[in-house]
């Protein structure tokens, strides 16, 4: 067993725990970190899984990233692409309509793309959620200008 962080072998306790809490196994110095970040930001525990996930595959993501507005769940800079997680699938209000459209209309003046990924693809299918992410990482990287 060892720390998805740090790479450095963790004991059964630090493993169950943090297993049983954020669904990733990190040694306790980074459990304490992230499980900060989570408390701070009400992050879905399915960011942490979906960013641990995606640094797996080789990708750099950045979790809770302050885009100049708002927090957002995870960023990858190199592309320009943030990654918000749904956790809430009741009605939507046209309040809550409103606030997405304003959320994504503040991303595309700063030439950045906002996905939204529902937490269930995230928990029961995260391999296939991450294969997704990697293909829009793809064509976002074959559609940049260079300069």
């Amino acid at each position: 067993m060892t720390c998805k962080d740090c790479k450095k072998e963790i004991g059964y306790e630090a493993h169950k725990n943090s297993v049983d809490t954020l669904g990733v196994e990190l040694c306790k110095r980074h459990h304490q970190l992230v499980t900060k970040v989570v408390a701070d930001n009400k992050t879905p525990v399915e960011a942490v899984q979906l960013f641990y996930a995606l640094k797996e595959v080789g990708i750099s993501p950045m979790l809770e990233w302050w885009d100049g507005h708002k927090s957002v769940d995870i960023a990858i800079s190199r592309v320009k692409l943030n990654i918000e997680i749904d956790t809430d699938y009741q009605l939507i209000t046209h309040e809550q309509a409103i606030r997405d459209l304003e959320e994504a209309m503040y991303s595309f003046k700063n030439g950045f793309t906002t996905i939204r990924v529902p937490h269930i693809v995230i928990k029961y299918y995260l391999a296939d959620t991450v294969k997704n992410i990697q293909g829009i990482i793809e064509g976002l990287k074959a559609n940049i200008k260079v300069v």
